[in-house]
């Protein structure tokens, strides 16, 4: 049937987004639908598949997660029968010539590549969450094969909302040719944003106030905003306790909630530590039934897994209505969650920002504990299409009249950053693409240079980059006049920044801020008025660092925070004041005490100690000019304008240059290595096409140079994990198993630091370095130890463990491919692929 008529068989009214992408199938378009989470875009995956089915083609869908794609392909079966539907995921083989099939992101580019014949009979491509081609490792998968995918293959996109839909549709488009964009912003069950904040002058209670005055409009909730400004808001407002919150989540009716821990250990802990203090969300019925089901979903564990696994703590939290959900769970535990979450059992789930991809798990309400998150490598803040995703969770589609999103106050990021950031709804999307070793290696096996060229400039990143270059200019000509008017403004008769003998101004900063760091609480400052009169001030506290701020209070009681910049020239440290303990500066009692000791205070005959030596703010030269501070603030100004005019130009260029250069410089370091002679591959670059590893080049080297040659089954497994596992943190000293394991671990760092210089000098990133942080538990596991000897009675991270052996099992495939003659890699499967890391595997 056709895709519109297939939306005529649904027992609810399709939405117009959904006809408007069926209406595009039926034309036989490319179609590109961005719409909220929960919004209904998998009914649009649907449609296109009746349409594939009625004209005798196959469909590939593919998902980012393995787990994803393990889910989609159940509710596929169940829709249209275990013979039409296949899965394949690296894990799973099953049915792959089915008439659907649910594939990984990166197994469909891998057929791709290699020029599977299973593709020969495809006509439609489903690729589901789109919008993970802006992730920094991974999105490069979306973008080639929306670029190398042959051209008679239609794509059905779906996409979270974005800022720049109209953008990216018109890059699909011209890849793709005839493309239809179809945007939804309404979500199905309208979304209340909440701020919860606890009261500490009201006993600690908490209160729940909109975030914003009008949904609609989505401007801040000024009663609120003004709340949290005024004097004694930052001591009276503190951030609500978890036990707290989820109290107040059942008495107003907030359940089911997903409440958001941007941290695994954070979510384990906030289960336990829930229940502990009596929380239960369950009767006794339900807890029985949620042991039952608990129990089928883990019988293919064993007692000795289990226990390491802390089944007996998990299970407890369930039979209460409570679980941890996140990627370092074993799946069986993270699929009972999901599948006892989606019945209403289990009622309150702490997770990570994985859940929001695309797993069915709605709730009545989503908690947001902090808008940071760590991004690898600081805390960073939540942008606006993070924070739509993640609350696009809130609210059941045919239960719910409106879902609610939570965000708990923190004295750190101020009310209007919030209520900026839930009101954006989302931010643009851009690319993260960059030719790699494997993909050039595959580019010369299958087109001439010029081809492979103009392929590869054909990505989204360079796409977005011709679009902005006039913008670049206009920008570029904008900076080049501030910075002309910063220098003017620097210069005067006494010398300036552009005057080689003359010192540059910043030396006044410099003297205040070490004048400033010299300082401690309870010393007067003090300094003279235009008026002739002096301010006197005492500082209550220092802050640290090469400017400390100093929280002084005046003798009119006013508390002002200064930067040493602020200080005037002439100000002199002129004695010391006992403040009254304990110190309470936010209180204004306590600021009027110290305001008048300060005023009645005299000094006790101690010299004043200026901030400039010898009493004199001003040296000669420019520091004599009366225009000191304006010049100053230009030519500080100019200097930073400078730095950002070479980095637009240094962009510039890049843009100009685009991806070519890049692809050129890693052919020509593959042909010094021997992969390559001019365009042409080697045997060892063909290697090289089979290995889709973030250290692709380097392992490529290692198996041609013999490092696994010779080794044992587990010092095989063990070797293969310096490619796969990266650290989360401070990783214990190496404890090497074998002598000969250390030895070519060593010659593989050595090898690495070998290839990054040579990066280096072509100007391409360096790869990173491989590490061994695995190597110990994967050399034991693979020589047949237990969990519990890897981890002991209840052991921490054995989630992480199994995932990063799925990670392994995966790569030593890989290996199998590109090194047939290593028979120890079917052995080294095999002893890794057992016990708790198979079942993890298994559909």
């Amino acid at each position: 049937m056709s895709a519109v008529t297939y939306l005529l068989t649904l027992p609810f009214p399709a939405d117009r987004f959904q006809v408007e992408a069926a209406e595009a199938i039926d034309r036989g378009e490319t179609v590109v639908v961005s719409a909220p989470t929960g919004s209904g875009k998998t009914v649009v995956a649907e449609a296109a598949i009746a349409r594939a089915r009625e004209r005798g083609e196959r469909v590939l869908y593919t998902t980012p997660l393995k787990a994803l794609s393990n889910q989609k392909y159940g509710d596929f079966r169940r829709e249209h029968g275990a013979d039409a539907v296949g899965l394949l995921t690296g894990d799973n083989s099953i049915n792959g010539r089915a008439r659907v099939v649910v594939m990984t992101t990166e197994v469909l580019r891998n057929m791709m590549y290699a020029g599977s014949p299973d593709l020969a009979d495809v006509g439609m491509v489903v690729l589901d969450e789109v919008h993970y081609l802006a992730d920094k490792t991974r999105g490069p998968v979306w973008e080639e094969i929306i670029i190398h995918l042959d051209r008679g293959i239609r794509l059905v996109c779906l996409s979270a909302t974005v800022a720049n839909g109209p953008e990216f549709a018109a890059w699909v488009r011209a890849r793709r040719g005839p493309t239809t964009l179809v945007v939804e912003h309404e979500r199905p069950v309208p979304l209340s944003s909440r701020y919860l904040l606890r009261d500490r002058w009201e006993n600690g209670r908490l209160r729940l106030l909109p975030v914003f005055e009008d949904e609609e409009k989505r401007q801040p909730n000024p009663r609120l905003a003004s709340m949290l400004r005024r004097s004694g808001g930052a001591a009276r407002y503190a951030a609500p306790r978890r036990r707290e919150t989820c109290r107040l989540l059942q008495s107003e009716g907030l359940l089911p909630a997903i409440y958001f821990i941007f941290s695994r250990a954070g979510c384990g802990a906030a289960a336990a530590q829930v229940v502990e203090r009596g929380l239960r969300l369950t009767s006794r019925e339900e807890a029985a039934d949620i042991r039952r089901f608990a129990e089928e979903r883990t019988a293919h564990l064993s007692p000795a897994d289990l226990g390491v696994l802390g089944y007996g703590r998990w299970l407890g939290n369930l039979e209460a209505g409570v679980a941890p959900h996140h990627a370092g769970l074993v799946p069986a535990f993270k699929e009972t969650v999901e599948r006892l979450f989606a019945a209403g059992l289990v009622r309150l789930v702490f997770a990570t920002e994985t859940l929001s991809l695309g797993i069915n798990m709605p709730a009545r309400s989503v908690v947001l504990e902090s808008l940071y998150k760590f991004g690898g490598e600081q805390h960073e803040l939540l942008q606006p299409g993070d924070y739509t995703q993640l609350t696009g969770r809130a609210g059941r589609r045919g239960t719910d009249r409106q879902g609610t999103a939570v965000v708990l106050h923190s004295p750190y990021l101020p009310f209007e950053r919030v209520a900026a950031i839930a009101a954006a709804g989302a931010h643009p999307l851009r690319s993260s693409f960059r030719p790699t070793y494997n993909m050039a290696a595959n580019l010369m096996a299958a087109h001439p240079q010029s081809e492979a060229e103009r392929l590869l400039n054909a990505s989204f990143a360079q796409f977005h980059d011709e679009r902005r270059a006039a913008d670049l200019e206009a920008i570029i000509r904008r900076e080049e006049e501030r910075l002309a008017d910063d220098r003017a403004a620097a210069r005067c008769e006494c010398g300036g920044v552009e005057d080689p003998g003359e010192e540059p101004p910043t030396g006044h900063d410099e003297i205040m801020s070490a004048f400033a760091s010299s300082t401690a609480a309870g010393d007067v400052l003090a300094w003279p008025r235009a008026d002739g009169e002096e301010v006197r001030e005492v500082i209550v506290a220092r802050g640290y660092g090469r400017r400390p701020r100093l929280l002084t209070i005046a003798t009119d009681a006013g508390l002002h925070n200064l930067t040493p910049d602020k200080l005037p020239a002439e100000t002199a440290l002129v004695g010391r004041l006992q403040l009254p303990e304990p110190c309470r500066p936010r209180e204004p009692d306590y600021r009027r005490q110290v305001a008048d000791l300060l005023d009645r205070w005299e000094p006790a005959g101690a010299a004043p100690r200026p901030a400039y030596p010898g009493g004199e703010p001003f040296a000669a030269g420019a520091r004599a000019c009366p225009d000191f501070a304006t010049h100053a603030a230009a030519a500080r100004s100019a200097r930073r304008r400078e730095a950002r005019l070479e980095a637009l130009r240094a962009q510039r260029r890049s843009r100009a240059a685009g991806m070519v250069p890049r692809l050129r410089s890693i052919a020509a370091l593959l042909e010094r290595w021997g992969y390559a002679r001019g365009w042409q591959l080697t045997p060892a670059g063909e290697r090289l096409r089979f290995i889709y590893n973030e250290l692709d080049l380097l392992l490529a080297e290692a198996l041609e140079r013999g490092f696994f040659d010779g080794l044992g089954t587990a010092e095989t497994a063990a070797l293969a994990t310096l490619f796969t596992y990266e650290a989360r943190g401070p990783e214990d000293a190496v404890v090497w198993p074998t002598p000969l394991l250390r030895q070519r671990a060593e010659r593989i760092v050595d090898l690495a630091e070998a290839l990054a210089a040579e990066e280096r000098a072509a100007g391409l990133p360096p790869t990173r370095s491989p590490e061994a942080g695995l190597v110990a538990n994967a050399y034991r596991w693979a020589d047949g130890a237990g969990l519990e000897d890897l981890f002991g009675e209840e052991g921490a991270q054995v989630g992480d463990f199994v995932r990063n052996c799925r990670q392994l099992i995966d790569l030593l495939r890989q290996i199998r491919d590109a090194a047939p003659h290593l028979d120890v890699i079917h052995q080294a499967l095999i002893a890794v692929d057992r016990g708790v890391v198979s079942a993890s595997g298994a559909v």
